[in-house]
């Protein structure tokens, strides 16, 4: 059985497993590879259906939301949001400003990252990430995405050759 979305206040859908966070980036980062588990920042955005649908189609199914939370730690942010966030870089700046810093214009959009935050600091924001999903991903491709980020596929080949290589 799966989990229901909680609603927030802040009109978003949420995860129960989803990470409670003190948003500081490196170290959330961190905490996901120290369980073994890759570090990805879901931005969302009140009212928006297709984030809507992510919750109550895609993470709603058992083999998605099983898949995702035994190999990924999964961070919620608003896209215009006034959160206090710690990048990388150390810089704390709201989840509106890092969303603009990142270029995220869309919800909802995924953001992957390596697996050691050390690195990143001296990275310019747009080379921090691996993989980012922009836009509603059907659940099929959705799962796949998160295995594409999993199994390091991005590091030889796109997301579209990496689904022509998955059985149909």
């Amino acid at each position: 059985v799966v989990a229901e979305p909680i609603l927030t206040d802040d009109g978003l859908y949420k995860e129960p497993w989803f990470l409670e966070s003190f948003l500081d980036l490196a170290d959330d980062l961190e905490g996901a590879g120290k369980e073994g588990k890759r570090f990805a920042v879901m931005w969302e955005l009140k009212g928006c259906p297709y984030c809507k649908e992510t919750h109550l189609v895609n993470f709603a199914r058992a083999d998605i939301a099983d898949y995702i939370k035994s190999n990924f730690v999964v961070l919620q942010l608003n896209i215009i949001g006034a959160r206090k966030v710690t990048d990388f870089d150390g810089a704390e700046i709201s989840e509106k400003d890092l969303a603009a810093k990142y270029d995220v214009r869309y919800t909802p959009t995924l953001q992957f990252f390596p697996e050691r935050a050390a690195p990143l600091k001296a990275l310019p924001p747009a080379k921090r990430e691996v993989a980012r999903a922009p836009g509603y991903l059907r659940p099929g491709d959705f799962l796949a995405f998160f295995r594409f980020v999993r199994e390091k596929a991005y590091e030889g080949k796109s997301f579209r050759d990496f689904l022509k290589t998955l059985p149909s």
